[in-house]
């Protein structure tokens, strides 16, 4: 068995207490600086070099030119061209000054050095004097002339001799550099290949020899750790793994420990579910569900807040319907979503559990002002149909894996069958009180006999009137029957619409507009409806309820508010208020038995679903019927 042995101090050794890197990082760094920085040395000396040998090579060329300018000017002044010769000694001089200031643009200069320095120096001093004797008058003969240029064109071959001299020496330079650069390349691979090896090929291949040893059942392998770099980290990584399965496999009741607790997980998500199923079967409202629930699977899933959002047939809109642990700002904030306008509301056809982190989607600022960094979405299904959906909120991010999800979803089926059963619940509810207007709607038409009993009586008093030849009589009885029967006629038909009418969908605007348009046709009234906010639908039987109370007004107004229209007014949050007023004449602090009858009736059926009934009245001012129903409605 290999044994692990301590890493020796990085800094052992060193003088001046110099620490040795302890990153593999760190060390390549540190050797490739070190390479870098003597190639950069050697790529500047090269560069140097060249640039003086380019300066130098241009001074030659220039110093070429001066010998050809010399024989021109010895040709100007023979032939007596004083024009010509001041412009070419102009040149000259112009050519020796570019040579002594030099231009390093092109480059262009005289390599420093005591000969070419000593070689130009004499060039000058010799153009001075000759320019003077070539200036003076008379002119010299032309082999005097021929003399003096040959002797300063000889001048002029020494300073370009002296500059090659220079030139060649910086040439033997630079060849000995480009030596060095292409040793230092061998030099720089060399280190690299040994660097490697010794820092990771070495370190690789022993822990490749634990790992083997390892894969064949010996647990006690271990590897020999000679570094505090990154595979000295690994090695010690490896040697407690190591450790660690030798300890598991060679003590069974910590297996049995863990399968225990693997178990328990288990039978947490069982019990979380039975718990759900209870809450289900407890749950008396629609609001009372939503919230336990959003209690319960915070409590489940750890989260620090909670939210169950319903969302109507069309999936346009989620509705806040219970929460726990939600801050109130997004609880005011946020109580009805749009579909698609939120990381919360998903859309039905893309519904699907989803882990959000809401910084890294750009999301609205409450959550992000409420401090929350992670959000999952539930999806509420029951079979196609997306009935809402849950929120989970955290404020550290935290790991999910697929039996979450699964305990999560399986939460949300139990919810939508709740949800179902609480609305299944409420139709039943609504079925019976529609059977029981049925019955009471029979009842009251059969009491309608006493109206025909009247009208059976007017009908004698008829026959005796004719039997007599009574006209006057006649009359009066024909009038008594026609008010009688048409009365009744109008009763019955109130009766039978009261409490016959049910509905059948979530919204109660449909209804409300059969309504309007029946109570328009019966008294050539015009209406007018207008329906505010988003709120939480009706149930059924309250919405049977509150028609009835919108219908009775109705009725009250075309029996005697003589009104020339009728407003009906819906609020739907922050509570639902519906408002039916007229333009009639109103009533004071004295009204008509039947109106107090008709009050009565509405009042009686707003107590039933915990509603209030406020009419508000003057003479001449109209009427106005408010109902609200409470919050929980």
């Amino acid at each position: 068995m290999t044994k692990s042995t301590p890493s020796p101090r990085a800094d052992a050794g060193l003088p001046g207490g110099l620490r040795v890197p302890r990153t593999l990082a760190a060390k390549l760094g540190l050797i490739g600086a070190a390479l870098l920085l003597l190639a950069l040395g050697s790529i500047g000396v090269t560069l140097s070099v060249t640039w003086k040998l380019e300066g130098g090579a241009a001074a030659v060329n220039e110093a070429g030119r001066m010998r050809m300018q010399t024989w021109r000017l010895a040709q100007t002044l023979a032939a007596g061209d004083a024009a010509g010769l001041q412009q070419q000694v102009r040149q000259f001089d112009q050519n020796i000054a570019l040579l002594q200031s030099g231009d390093p643009a092109r480059p262009l200069f005289v390599p420093r050095g005591a000969r070419s320095e000593a070689a130009f120096a004499a060039v000058r001093r010799d153009w001075l004097a000759l320019r003077a004797r070539w200036s003076a008058r008379p002119a010299p003969a032309a082999d005097a002339v021929a003399r003096d240029a040959q002797a300063y064109v000889e001048t002029i071959d020494a300073f370009v001799g002296a500059i090659e001299s220079q030139l060649s020496i910086w040439t033997a330079l630079l060849n000995a550099v480009q030596l060095a650069m292409m040793a230092l390349a061998i030099g720089a691979a060399v280190t690299l290949l040994y660097a490697a090896y010794l820092f990771i090929f070495a370190p690789l291949s022993r822990l490749q020899e634990a790992l083997a040893r390892a894969e064949s059942g010996d647990l006690a392998a271990r590897v020999t750790i000679g570094s505090a770099d990154e595979f000295g980290a690994v090695g010690h990584g490896f040697n407690q793994m190591a450790e660690r399965l030798q300890g598991l496999y060679q003590n069974l009741e910590a297996k049995v420990r863990e399968k225990t607790e693997h178990f328990e997980a288990e039978h947490r998500r069982l019990a979380a579910l039975y718990e759900a199923s209870a809450l289900a079967a407890r749950a008396g409202s629609l609001e009372e569900l939503a919230r336990h629930f959003a209690h319960h699977l915070r409590v489940v899933s750890g989260a620090d807040a909670a939210a169950v959002r319903w969302s109507d047939e069309a999936n346009r809109r989620y509705l806040l319907l219970g929460s726990d642990c939600l801050p109130a700002s997004i609880v005011d904030g946020e109580p009805c979503l749009l579909t698609g306008e939120c990381l919360c509301g998903q859309p039905q056809g893309e519904a699907r559990t989803r882990v959000i982190p809401i910084r890294d989607a750009a999301p609205r600022d409450l959550c992000l002002r409420a401090g929350f960094e992670l959000l999952v979405n539930v999806p509420v299904r029951m079979q196609d149909r997306q009935l809402g959906e849950i929120d989970l909120l955290y404020r550290n991010p935290r790991a999910f894996d697929a039996a979450d999800r699964a305990l999560y979803e399986a939460l949300a089926m139990h919810l939508a069958g709740a949800m179902e059963g609480q609305r299944a619940i409420a139709l039943d509810r609504e079925a019976a009180i529609a059977e029981e207007r049925g019955l009471l709607a029979r009842e009251l038409h059969d009491s309608i006999a006493q109206s025909l009993a009247f009208v059976k009586i007017q009908v004698q008093l008829l026959r005796g009137a004719l039997e007599r030849a009574d006209g006057p009589a006649a009359q009066r009885a024909l009038g008594e029957l026609d008010a009688g029967v048409q009365e009744s006629t109008a009763d019955v038909r109130e009766l039978l619409l009261h409490f016959r009418t049910r509905t059948n969908a979530e919204d109660i605007t449909p209804a409300l507009q059969t309504t309007l348009r029946k109570f328009e046709h019966q008294t050539g009234l015009p209406t007018h409806l207008e329906v505010l906010g988003h709120g939480l639908p009706l149930a059924p039987d309250v919405q049977v309820q509150v028609l009835h109370v919108v219908q009775e007004a109705l009725s009250n107004v075309r029996k005697h508010a003589n009104a020339s229209a009728v407003w009906v007014d819906v609020e739907q949050a922050p509570r639902w208020r519906v408002s039916v007023r007229d333009d009639g004449r109103g009533f004071g602090g004295t009204a008509s038995d039947e109106t107090h009858v008709g009050l009565r009736i509405m009042r009686e059926r707003a107590r039933t679903i915990g509603a209030d009934v406020d009419v508000q009245s003057g003479p001449g001012a109209g009427t106005r019927v408010v109902l609200t129903l409470p919050e929980a409605a």
